[in-house]
């Protein structure tokens, strides 16, 4: 095996009181692909800020192979001194001498990315920045690539170049990210922080969760064994203590080390407890479009876009920064109104909305502030007051970090932080706007598992593929100038139907739409294949089990109409009875109609 690029052992460091990293260790060789994975807190970015040099540890030696190129892209790239994004992206460059100095690559790089490289840095939206820092880190061709959440505030379109773009290079890797779809693709290690200190396997992330799951398994066994031990040792000591003195000695320092070793364990941190504030159900129809349209200036966002949205509905919108998702989703719930068609709200709709930026509140404003609104120190959920600690808890906040101010916050801190914000209210019909960024891997299973069980409506825009493969009944996707299409199921059923990944396109429409000539007209529009809408595949499903579920009813009914004595025990039941069987089988031949129809009508999308 070759001789690791970079390699760092025993590394420790300590914050305030509780050690961060104990004895972490990191070894990456060329061509490696590692994922480094761990909670919120545990360490990981500080251990590649170590890696990179720009962070002495406590204790610990950091070795680099002399002459290998490192890299390191931060979560928050610091543009301070630069006129453009090519300057910054091109200063890379200039730091290094030799075969990766090419001058071109940093603007080819950003033009790969959709910019231009004339953007001014302080005007740049989050996902700009991030492409910006992806140019700078990719452009010199490093040995090594340390990347802390690369996928940040990117769209999918861009997140699936990346995945391509870095699957093609011979860099070795090493990512940190909550995008598990963009781990399982790259990694072929990984590295697990956990508790300061690191495990290490030669699998790739798609095994990270069996593998979690056997330590804690191994671990909680190990320390109900060590408890056993302790209470056996504690019963000798208070009842078998005749034995000659120097052994009774020695059996009190090993029970004394046995204690220290059960107070020195450090448990895992648990999962959130992550709950939604439910209001009364709000109508079957809860969202219902009619050919929606909206423009700024000469800039179609959408056009004639019709759906229909009914409760219990889990709703994806994707599609590429700029291409107009919020402002299809704020059309949608009624706080934009379109320039054309109309939309209908359902009845006694409870809205809760999760913004997609982080940054919105004062960052002087403390974390029991946020939460309470600023005045007392109760937190209402459910239409019950919870103690505002309690409730910090809920979502992994310690009790100290009450009066902590939000600008100290980590990023999955304060995203954790709005999801408590936005679940506290009742609602029936939640709005979320990038849930998943900045989140670890255990509290996004546990927010996966709050929306799968949550009683009403969903509207969600992500651009992580596997949260969407994993939650979502549809999804909305943009298809060029303003059309918007819907599609059965989640992502990877999208593609399917689709035929083809989404394109950078739609957020290039700033430009206007060019009038057709007058000496050329129009071409007519094509129709669109004819597909499965996500109810039709629904109702497929559903059908069968309702059509059974009828039947079985009609047998109960007709039994009690078979007994002679029925009708006159119970005129009045007898004829209850009957009309309930008409209504029955009234039910089951509509049903059966439309399950035949729904049928032949998949056969033939299935032949064209």
């Amino acid at each position: 095996m070759a001789p690791p690029l970079l390699q760092l052992k025993d590394i420790a460091l300590t914050f305030g009181g509780t050690p961060l990293l104990t004895a972490a260790e990191l070894s990456v060789s060329p061509g490696e692909r590692v994922s480094l994975v761990g909670r919120n807190g545990s360490g990981k970015s500080t251990l590649l800020k170590i890696a990179a040099g720009l962070v002495e540890p406590d204790r610990g030696t950091v070795f680099v192979q002399p002459g290998a190129l490192i890299r390191y892209l931060p979560q928050e790239p610091d543009f301070d001194g630069f006129a453009s994004t090519l300057a910054y992206a091109g200063a890379g460059l200039r730091q290094i001498a030799g075969e990766h100095a090419n001058p071109h690559a940093a603007r080819y790089l950003l033009e790969q990315l959709g910019l231009t490289g004339r953007e001014d840095p302080k005007a740049l939206s989050g996902g700009e920045a991030r492409r910006a820092a992806l140019a700078r880190v990719l452009a010199p061709e490093p040995d090594v690539l340390l990347l802390d959440e690369p996928t940040n505030h990117l769209d999918l379109t861009t997140i699936e170049w990346l995945e391509r773009d870095l699957d093609a290079r011979r860099t070795a890797l090493v990512i940190i990210s909550h995008d598990r779809r963009f781990l399982s693709t790259l990694s072929r290690s990984m590295v697990w922080l956990d508790r300061g200190l690191t495990r290490r396997i030669e699998r790739g992330f798609a095994h990270f969760e069996e593998w979690r799951d056997t330590v804690f398994a191994e671990e909680e066994r190990d320390q109900h064994k060590l408890d056993r031990k302790i209470v056996a040792e504690e019963h000798w000591m208070r009842y078998g203590v005749t034995a000659r003195r120097k052994r009774n000695m020695r059996r009190v320092g090993l029970l004394q080390a046995l204690r220290e070793r059960r107070r020195d364990y450090r448990g895992s941190a648990g999962n959130a407890k992550i709950v939604a504030g439910e209001a009364a159900p709000s109508g079957a129809l809860v969202i219902e479009a009619k050919g929606i349209g909206k423009s700024f200036g000469e800039r179609q966002i959408v056009h004639d876009f019709s759906t229909r949205i009914e409760r219990g509905d889990r709703i994806g919108i994707i599609g590429p920064n700029g291409s107009g998702k919020t402002t299809l989703i704020n059309m949608l719930t009624g706080v934009l109104k379109p320039d054309e068609g109309t939309v209908k709200l359902g009845a006694a709709l409870a809205v809760a909305t999760l913004e997609q930026h982080r940054d919105s509140l004062d960052p002087d404003v403390t974390v029991a502030q946020a939460l309470t609104g600023g005045s007392g120190d109760t937190v209402m959920v459910n239409g019950a007051g919870k103690h505002v600690v309690s409730y910090m808890k809920d979502f992994l906040f310690t009790a100290e970090q009450a009066r902590t101010p939000l600008r100290k916050l980590s990023g999955g801190e304060r995203g954790r932080l709005m999801l408590a914000r936005a679940l506290a209210k009742p609602s029936n019909l939640l709005v979320l706007d990038e849930p998943t960024n900045d989140l670890d891997m255990e509290t996004l299973d546990v927010l996966e598992d709050m929306l799968a069980e949550y009683s009403g409506t969903v509207l969600l825009i992500s651009h992580d593929r596997d949260f969407l493969d994993r939650l979502v009944s549809g999804v909305i996707a943009p298809d060029g100038n303003g059309r918007w299409l819907e599609y059965a199921g989640g992502y990877s059923d999208m593609l399917a139907q689709r035929g083809a990944d989404l394109t950078r396109q739609g957020a290039k429409e700033a430009a206007p739409l060019k009038p057709t000539k007058p000496t050329e007209p129009a071409a007519k529009p094509q129709p669109s294949k004819r597909r499965l809408m996500f109810k039709d595949k629904h109702a497929l499903e559903t059908l069968p089990k309702t059509i059974a579920s009828l039947q079985t009813q009609m047998k109960e009914l007709q039994t009690k109409l078979d007994d002679p004595g029925f009708y006159a025990r119970d005129r009045e039941g007898f004829e209850k009875v009957t009309v309930q069987l008409g209504e029955l089988q009234q039910k089951i031949a509509a049903a059966e109609e439309q399950w035949l129809e729904l049928e032949i009508l998949r056969e033939e999308i299935a032949g064209n």
